[in-house]
């Protein structure tokens, strides 16, 4: 078993607190992304699970045993750096096996690991070459072989990817991916870029300034994120924001937002509140006009193939739509835009807590 619990973690630097009391379970054979911005303390948990961060307070947990203590090496756990950490001067086949190597395993055990896992990365063909003879997504591949000969516990990867250009990025995605299905090892992985996590995890863990502030399956987060923070973070592109006040005058709670009214679900709110109401850019649909609930002016078109995103201008604010790319669109031109109330997200203008909707009976 390889489950990993961590109670009540907290790093410090002197007298500068990174890591405020975390609480995290981490299922055996669970695949975990952190993922947060920069300085969000994400690089520093996984460092600390490794070993290679001392823990200041609380108990981290390996597969049943607490391993505050232990040694990098003691902890059955395998890393996969961001910058691969290849030895040049060695081929391929004696960087993937150098750790068997260091830790005593006779060469007759280490050779079969060494195809082995290169078969499942297929670098078999690139055994005797040298790490400066590859791509750099193959070396990335060497990087991950070194980790999978040991057979660890746990696999860490420390933003792996953020070296290599668009393409090889989805490419070693799919890798990983397939890896972890193939394996079943418990894996943490960490990232900047959330999409990376959405498409990779079954648990994405959002931190922000040494907390979690959500954890969850991705399309939970994505679905009902628990703040503003999270609603903006996770999706890509992000969600729309709106910000304003309440307003029930009417009977229909509107959002008055500058010179904009927004149509709104019946939010948990008084009247008059701050609000931010969030709405995601494929949730805005192109209408007739004369029919549609906003009327913006398209600032930025970018075609996608599949879709075109259309940055729009509406007073002050800035809108992004996914919309139908048939259909005809220009720069300049005002579009009429509308959407379900069902699909806005709602969360407290000053706290940036989520905020609850009323279900209203049928009549």
């Amino acid at each position: 078993m390889a489950e990993i619990r961590l109670n009540g973690i907290v790093k410090d630097y002197g007298a500068v607190r990174a890591i405020h009391g975390v609480d995290l379970h981490v299922n055996d054979g669970e695949f975990v992304a952190f993922v947060g911005p920069s300085g969000c303390g994400k690089s520093t948990m996984l460092r600390m699970i490794a070993g290679l961060e001392e823990i200041t307070g609380g108990t981290l947990d390996i597969g049943g045993r607490v391993v505050n203590d232990v040694e990098p090496k003691g902890r059955d756990v395998a890393m996969v750096f961001q910058d691969y950490a290849l030895y040049p001067h060695m081929t391929i086949r004696e960087n993937i096996g150098f750790g068997l190597k260091m830790r005593g395993f006779p060469a007759s055990d280490i050779a079969p690991r060494v195809e082995e896992a290169a078969g499942i990365l297929q670098i078999g063909d690139y055994l005797d070459r040298k790490p400066g003879q590859l791509s750099g997504g193959q070396r990335q591949r060497v990087a991950m072989g070194r980790a999978i000969v040991r057979e660890p516990s746990v696999f860490l990867f420390d933003e792996p990817l953020s070296n290599l250009d668009a393409k090889l990025r989805v490419e070693m995605r799919t890798q990983i991916k397939r890896l972890h299905a193939m394996l079943g090892t418990t894996t943490i992985y960490v990232t900047h870029d959330q999409t990376e996590a959405m498409t990779l995890a079954d648990k994405v863990v959002v931190l922000r300034g040494g907390h979690i502030v959500q954890e969850g399956p991705p399309m939970e987060l994505y679905d009902r994120p628990n703040s503003r923070f999270v609603g903006e973070f996770i999706g890509s592109p992000q969600m729309n924001i709106f910000s304003g006040t309440l307003d029930r005058s009417g009977g229909t709670p509107v959002l008055r937002s500058g010179e904009v009214s927004l149509p709104l679900g019946e939010v948990e709110a008084r009247d008059g509140a701050k609000l931010d109401v969030g709405i995601r850019p494929e949730h805005l649909d192109r209408a007739p006009d004369g029919q549609g609930m906003v009327r913006p002016v398209v600032d930025v078109i970018e075609p996608l193939g599949s879709d075109t995103m259309a940055i729009c201008r509406l007073g002050e604010q800035e809108v992004t739509a996914r919309l139908d790319p048939r259909a005809p669109l220009s720069a300049g031109q005002q579009i009429a835009l509308s959407y379900d109330p069902a699909n806005l997200h709602y969360f407290d203008g000053e706290s940036g807590g989520r905020l609850s909707v009323r279900v209203l009976e049928a009549a």
